[in-house]
């Protein structure tokens, strides 16, 4: 017997609680850049070292995301939110008890490992309650929990980072993962007809070259986001020049120009396809070149702070890309899509901070963004190229026997 259809209120319902696991992984990912001069002078060690904390969560991504996805093939979606979720509040609550910096760097590694799997199997779960053109903006709904940490979660960390203590806001954050698993328990019911792939099934299946043009562009093209987000806390402190209680204003604008950008990234795709990802990094581009100019002045640098971040666009636009060219691998896809994103979260901090550690200062995270963008974006037309080669070839094909 299989699940009866879900009514409107049941949808919303489940949304919500895919959401708030959003929220508590965005807020987990995103704090501790906030945080980096508190927890810099509460460890003990520079602003640079914390910005391996960073990288240490967005490699436990980028490890766990395939990882978990292939393990997880076989089991219900249901249940394998659940227990990623159970996973990611032990690990939250891991960093906030860790007694010193590699207890942290250890707890921010494993708090990673079920971030992607959890956010590629919600946007499929979300993507199977709507009519097929509707799914880029169920998936932005999903979504809009990420976009909310930055939003609201972030500032908040921020403040409660400066007013009380950082590991407050893990503690907080493991309590919200496990409001989630609890959420999803009771409003997602068990679907017994569920389609399941196995593991190699599934491995077979996702080496396709459209999926790693996915890939490719979202670990790369994204970077630049996460490059002026790292190190806007330092900048501020130190370009601008400005009071620390700015920090959680900026981050407030920065997450307010995510959350317009995961809306406007489900709205474009279902206008324009695919090539919605390719106006998005046109645009972004332009605006991370523009960036340094910004710094100088505080009006014009929260401006600046909101268009980069709606670059949040590119997120559902490429998550909705990848169901549709990774037939039979659509777990693995959507789980390596945010291990992608990590990537892009790990190599954008990095790239960042060898630029700063070479002299070229704290505004420079803006043309290392355009970079990284503008490289995105020339992977964007290859493969444009090979979709493109690949429908001229299936038609082809059907006129021989036509």
């Amino acid at each position: 017997m299989s699940r009866a259809p879900a009514t409107r209120f049941r949808i919303f319902l489940i949304e919500f609680a895919l959401a708030l696991g959003g929220f508590a992984i965005g807020t987990g990912e995103f704090a501790m850049m906030g945080l980096m001069p508190n927890i810099s002078r509460d460890l003990g060690v520079s602003e640079p070292q914390i910005g391996h904390l960073i990288s240490a969560y967005a490699l436990g991504v980028v490890v766990g995301a395939p990882i978990l996805a292939i393990i997880g093939a076989r089991f219900f979606r249901r249940q394998l939110l659940i227990w990623l979720m159970v996973f990611y509040a032990i690990g939250n609550l891991a960093s906030a008890l860790a007694v010193d910096y590699t207890g942290v760097v250890i707890a921010r590694f494993f708090a990673g490992l079920p971030h992607g799997a959890y956010f590629g199997i919600a946007s499929l779960v979300a993507a199977s309650l709507v009519p097929t053109h509707q799914r880029a903006k169920a998936v932005a709904r999903v979504m809009m929990g990420l976009t909310l940490a930055l939003l609201l979660g972030n500032p908040l960390a921020a403040w409660m980072g400066q007013s009380l203590d950082w590991r407050y806001v893990y503690a907080f954050v493991g309590l919200t993962a496990t409001a989630t698993f609890l959420m999803v328990l009771w409003v997602l019911p068990p679907d017994p007809n569920e389609t399941r792939q196995g593991s190699l099934s599934e491995i077979r299946a996702f080496n396709r070259t459209g999926i790693w043009f996915a890939l490719a562009i979202g670990a790369i093209g994204f970077s630049g986001m996460f490059a002026v987000l790292s190190y806007l806390a330092p900048t501020l402190l130190e370009v601008t020049g400005v009071a620390d209680y700015w920090i959680p204003v900026a981050l407030a604008v920065f997450g307010l120009g995510g959350f317009i950008g995961n809306l406007l990234g489900g709205w474009l795709f279902d206008r324009l396809g695919f090539r919605a990802v390719g106006v998005i990094l046109l645009l972004s581009a332009g605006i991370l070149l523009a960036f340094p100019s910004t710094t100088g002045s505080l009006p014009a640098l929260m401006a600046a702070c909101f268009l980069v971040a709606m670059m949040g666009s590119l997120g559902p636009a490429l998550q909705t890309h990848l169901m549709d060219v990774a037939h039979g691998a659509q777990n693995l896809a959507a789980a390596s899509h945010h291990a992608a994103f990590n990537v892009a979260n790990a190599l954008g901090p990095w790239l960042a901070g060898i630029s700063i550690t070479a002299g070229f200062g704290w505004s420079s995270t803006g043309y290392v963004g355009a970079a990284t963008a503008a490289i995105g974006l020339l992977i964007f037309f290859a493969a444009w190229r090979h979709d493109e080669k690949g429908l001229r070839n299936a038609e082809a094909y059907q006129a021989s026997f036509s």
